[in-house]
């Protein structure tokens, strides 16, 4: 599978996400994503499904070192003693000895960001987080996060569809080095219904899906961490790799949001 690279971390473009699933179908789930060929999960304190992710993984006949694992701290939880203790409790319902990126899951202007990076610093330095990064912020918290953190922010995770105009924050990241991660990559099913997008389905012999998610993994910079809650649907999103858009194809997908102008054009080689 490809990957993206920055801050020192390697992550591959198309992850699992497990929102909303829970107890023995988020086991098998997780299990099942592993074995046909997934290598980065996507979880959560606020998912609640820590445990059931953790099984997975040790039910599955993948080693360790070639799962890339994700979660994050919940806003409520951004002190600097509630970051630890988020981590280590994860530690232990993930049963791993470390988690590959630590996220601040949305911001919460109540608690500076120095106190939470900072935390989350101290926990690579313990060797239990490898990477950090952020979820849902705009560039300015994005910059300030930045600023805050001895080490690299690898990632913005933000909700990322070719109906969701993120020109913005997309060509500070790519100017940045910082990974753009897209939740709801398929709008919650909207984009099934996208006339664009079922059309060049039709002339790649792929779903309406599957031309988002190859729309997306083709920015630079973007990866994709689409739920899939069906075997079918987990093959479906990692058969992606096997065609690729035309920078003509690329851009009408842009448009359906706004004109993409010439400067993030050519950072996007369109």
């Amino acid at each position: 599978m490809e990957s993206r690279s920055a801050g020192g971390a390697t992550i591959p473009v198309i992850g699992f996400g497990t929102y909303n699933l829970y107890g023995e179908s988020c086991e098998q789930a997780v299990r099942d994503a592993l074995e046909m060929g997934y290598r980065h999960l996507d979880t959560a304190e606020f998912y609640d499904n820590h445990r059931a992710v953790g099984r997975g993984i040790a039910a599955a006949s993948v080693p360790r070192d070639e799962i890339f694992l994700t979660t994050k701290v919940w806003k409520t939880n951004l002190e600097a003693n509630r970051v630890k203790d988020v981590a280590r409790t994860a530690l232990q319902e993930l049963d791993t000895e470390y988690i590959d990126l630590l996220l601040v899951h949305w911001p919460n202007e109540a608690v500076p960001i120095e106190e939470t990076i900072g935390a989350m610093n101290e926990l690579q330095r313990d060797g239990v987080v490898r990477h950090v990064g952020v979820s849902n912020f705009s560039i300015d918290q994005l910059q300030a996060a930045m600023a805050a953190s001895q080490t690299p922010i690898v990632t913005n995770q933000v909700q990322y569809d070719p109906t969701v105009d993120r020109r913005d924050l997309l060509e500070f990241a790519i100017e940045s080095g910082v990974l753009v991660t897209a939740y709801s990559p398929l709008g919650k099913g909207n984009v099934l219904e996208n006339d664009t997008l079922a059309e060049l389905g039709d002339r790649y012999g792929k779903s309406a899906a599957q031309i988002t998610l190859r729309w997306l993994i083709q920015q630079p910079g973007v990866l994709a961490i689409p739920k899939a809650g069906t075997r079918d649907h987990r093959y479906e999103n990692l058969a992606v790799f096997d065609f690729e858009l035309t920078a003509g194809e690329m851009r009408r997908i842009f448009e359906a949001t706004g004109e993409l102008d010439d400067s993030l054009a050519a950072k996007l080689g369109l």
